[in-house]
């Protein structure tokens, strides 16, 4: 643990050569206690960074997804009030993570945050763009019958950044009524 950077997210699994999967828990959670490394959720660790203004620094979330995503082999995608925050349509402060994946699911908590994995059909994963994906599932989020025009108009101008091949793409994965806003955003691309 100690040859690689502070910060790194390290799970119990990582130690299966030295030894059974319990005694490696067991090694981790006592250095854990003795304030050698910094558990950050069941079976996840880490030596924390240190500031000298700050001191000890929990890692950050998208670094947790991230390590738990390439453990894994997994595809995600936010989800919900999330998705709806990542593109700035919601000013809320989501007060849990939900990603749907095509890993296994399960619920961890990370610092007070419930970290949440659902598991999800391939086409809901199958999106090319990150902003479009992002855009369907915010959208799906806000439904229909409740979005308004200022949502539909900061939808549009993000999509209008996004790869035009990945929009054209990701449009055949939307249900219609997201994929007319899609579409705004690409004929505004052609003009």
């Amino acid at each position: 643990m100690k040859q690689n950077r502070r910060g790194k997210i390290f799970f119990a699994n990582d130690f299966a050569e030295l030894g059974n999967y319990k005694a490696c828990s067991k090694a981790l959670e006592r250095m854990a206690k003795e304030g050698d490394i910094m558990r950050v959720s069941r079976g996840i660790y880490t030596i924390p960074q240190k500031s000298e203004l700050l001191g000890t620094l929990t890692p950050s979330f998208d670094s947790v997804v991230a390590a738990i995503v390439k453990r894994d082999r997994a595809k995600i995608i936010p989800t919900g009030l999330f998705a709806e925050n990542a593109l700035g349509l919601s000013t809320q402060v989501p007060i849990k993570a939900i990603y749907l994946t095509d890993g296994a699911p399960r619920k961890l908590m990370v610092g007070k945050i419930p970290l949440i994995f659902k598991k999800t059909t391939p086409k809901n994963l199958a999106t090319k763009g990150k902003i479009s994906g992002l855009a369907i599932q915010a959208l799906k989020s806000i439904r229909k019958d409740r979005i308004t025009d200022n949502e539909i108009n900061k939808v549009v101008s993000l999509l209008k950044k996004e790869n035009p091949q990945y929009l054209t793409h990701d449009m055949k994965l939307a249900p219609v009524w997201i994929k007319e806003i899609m579409r705004k955003a690409q004929t505004d691309n052609n003009v």
